[in-house]
């Protein structure tokens, strides 16, 4: 008993070592926001693959965001209850043999399936990695510094992903964004097995299985109807089936949720007005680029006959714009509070998208890289003072579920922008290019409406917030 006693507690880990832990994490996020849409850009060299029409090519994006958003929040409970570090190993496995999958599918149906495979390994990695960054830094300042670098990773990987899809696609082929997984999976996993440890949750939390399966039936059918009505009509028995079917489970979603001792999703959060327009902003600042890219791949690609990494090379001003207004955003949160970064988020994103409602065949380039730049900026500004007021005011319990609820609602977001931009560009499949410019021209409205909303969003926030820790992260 006496040696016993005298065995000291087990020191915290190094400035290096968590450090180390966060730069591990990090990259295993920038997988996750690259494969968002790095795709895009790759979107017309998919489709002449595999010999597939635009309708096809929006299930390929939107299979991996519409299951990475489902699961999110049950992701970040197993890890809870089943580890961190072993929830995040086995959700890079997932990721990196779905990615193989991906590379090597010999059909559109395949590659739907692995995509949707994709997105349950991702599930496990963004809310798990943050998990094990807040457990990693103990020190308040140090973690707020943490979650910094944290959010400028998230904001260039997302920006990055159109940039590095086309120089890969230009020199390999559309497999090769999918190949590149592979080695990067392999040295996240050993850099985790070597660097992170292990952590819980103090308390784990009861899967929630029947408002999961109704979250995701809800969340599949509403992307489903946005991405078929053009094609079977808005008004034809299947779509009214589908209508009927996702305000079935969107009702019984709530109504298990609010049954529940320990929901899924803490559907109190809704009454406090903040949070709703927050996550709605999240939504919005998802849609808005979203659109953007998926408009611009191919207006450049078919109206302008641009190569992939001439377009991907084309939205660097975007990836630009996101970088460097990511951190200065978070510490403009930290000093100032979110309503500045969110009116100067809504202002470019409304003026980017404003700049190419006339877009055409002849639109002159520097024009259109002024809107990706404004753009940029946008989507830089917009992410940290979203958290920032969704989890202001809130104890630790609930701001942990406000944080994932925005994080869904981003995923949601990006599915329900490539499923609007991929509806404009399939009633232009005949059109011709100078039709597809026209005609895309409604989605650059819908960027400056996200814009616009999100300076509502800004008007309902204090000049200043409760600034935590968590609030000015990117996630």
């Amino acid at each position: 008993m006496l040696t016993t006693s005298l065995v000291a507690p087990p020191s915290p880990p190094s400035a290096r070592r968590r450090w180390t832990v966060l730069a591990v994490c990090a990259l295993s996020m920038f997988l996750v926001g690259v494969d968002t849409t790095i795709v895009n850009v790759g979107l017309p060299e998919i489709g002449r693959g595999l010999d597939v029409g635009t309708r096809g090519l929006e299930w390929v994006v939107d299979a991996y965001t519409v299951v990475m958003a489902s699961l999110l929040i049950v992701s970040g409970a197993l890890a809870d209850r089943f580890g961190r570090r072993r929830v995040f190993r086995c959700g890079l496995l997932v990721f990196g043999l779905a990615s193989l999958a991906c590379a090597l599918a010999p059909s559109p149906g395949v590659l739907v399936a692995a995509r949707a495979v994709q997105g349950i390994g991702a599930s496990m990695l963004s809310p798990v990695a943050l998990a094990i960054v807040v457990n990693a830094m103990p020190d308040p300042r140090e973690r707020a510094r943490a979650i910094g670098v944290w959010a400028s990773v998230f904001g260039l990987s997302m920006a990055a992903g159109p940039v590095t899809g086309g120089a890969l696609i230009a020199a390999f082929g559309w497999r090769s964004v999918f190949w590149i997984n592979a080695p990067v999976v392999v040295i996240a996993l050993v850099l985790v097995t070597a660097f992170v440890p292990e952590s819980r949750g103090e308390r784990a939390r009861r899967l929630d299985l029947p408002g999961q399966a109704l979250l995701t039936m809800a969340l599949c059918l509403c992307v489903a109807i946005l991405i078929e009505g053009p094609h079977i009509g808005w008004t034809s028995p299947a779509a009214l089936a589908g209508y009927a079917l996702a305000t079935a489970a969107t009702s019984g979603f709530v109504l298990v949720e609010l049954r529940r001792r320990e929901p899924l999703m803490d559907l109190g959060l809704f009454r406090r007005p903040p949070f709703v327009t927050a996550v709605l902003g999240a939504t919005a600042v998802f849609v808005a680029l979203n659109v953007t890219l998926l408009l611009t791949t191919f207006y450049l690609q078919h109206t302008r006959g641009w190569t992939p990494l001439a377009t991907g090379a084309a939205t660097l001003p975007m990836a630009l714009g996101a970088t460097v207004c990511a951190p200065w955003s978070g510490a403009l949160v930290g000093r100032l509070g979110p309503r500045r970064p969110l009116i100067l988020a809504g202002g470019t994103t409304a003026a980017g998208g404003l700049c190419l409602v006339n877009l055409d065949q002849d639109t002159n380039v520097s024009l259109i890289l002024l809107a990706f730049l404004l753009i940029g900026i946008g989507f830089g500004f917009a992410n940290a003072p979203l958290t920032n007021t969704a989890v202001s005011g809130l104890p630790p319990s609930r701001a942990g579920f406000a944080g994932a609820i925005t994080s869904t609602s981003r995923q949601v977001g990006a599915a329900i922008g490539i499923a609007i931009a991929g509806s404009l560009i399939t009633d232009t499949d005949h059109a011709g290019p100078g039709g597809l410019a026209t005609e895309t021209r409604p989605g650059w409205l819908l960027v400056s409406a996200c814009g616009l909303f999100l300076l509502v969003v800004a008007h309902t926030t204090g000049p200043r917030s409760a600034r935590t820790p968590s609030a000015v992260s990117g996630k």
